[in-house]
């Protein structure tokens, strides 16, 4: 990995230390979203081949300082909802934008970082979509079985067809090959049916 590049990483995680929430793997406690921004870059690796590096920031940057800005401090609802998730973009592109900039990488890498981190253009920029499919599959691959316990069967389906809309072929494929628990495949073969 590029010096510059596991520089900003290593910025990246800097920025998610704070995290209060913690997971357990292998026996070591490691930050909610340093492990997320882990799951991204791995998923990422394994999807295409020579990511760019504004891609691979955006990935690995998809959830800095998530924990800033939490869902209940909006109203419910879509609207509500949308303004949360239209926050966030803009947290993560800024932080991540400071971090690019730190580290020493130009205007325009910092902008197309920030373009794709805030997934404008989706289904019409190859690297934005590349940013929404692996989000979806590491969703599907890590955190899918958890939110699933918590929902309806219903809500679960439509959670489903709402996430294979937004991925590309590429992105179906990859998701189609995941090893889901039994509950989790016939739930993802009704909602696909």
């Amino acid at each position: 990995m590029p010096n510059k590049l596991s520089t900003c990483i290593a910025l990246i995680d800097q920025a998610n230390q704070d995290d209060p929430k913690q997971t357990m793997v292998d026996g070591v406690s490691i930050n909610n979203e340093v492990l997320y921004s882990q799951r991204m870059l791995s998923t990422l690796q394994g999807f295409i081949e020579d990511a760019s590096e504004p891609l691979t920031l955006a990935c690995y940057a998809q959830h800095v300082c998530r924990w800033k800005s939490s869902r209940q401090d909006y109203p419910e609802g879509l609207e509500g909802y949308l303004k949360w998730r239209t926050d966030l973009a803009k947290l993560h592109a800024s932080t991540l934008a400071e971090a690019m900039q730190t580290t020493g990488y130009s205007v325009e890498e910092i902008k197309r970082a920030k373009l794709i981190i805030q997934k404008r253009k989706l289904k019409t920029d190859l690297e934005v979509q590349t940013l929404e499919d692996v989000t979806c599959l590491v969703f599907l691959n890590y955190y899918f079985g958890p939110f699933a316990s918590k929902h309806s069967d219903e809500k679960i389906i439509d959670i489903v067809q709402k996430t294979w809309a937004k991925m590309s072929d590429n992105g179906h494929q990859a998701a189609l090959k995941l090893s889901l628990e039994a509950k989790l495949q016939t739930l993802v073969e009704k909602a696909l049916s």
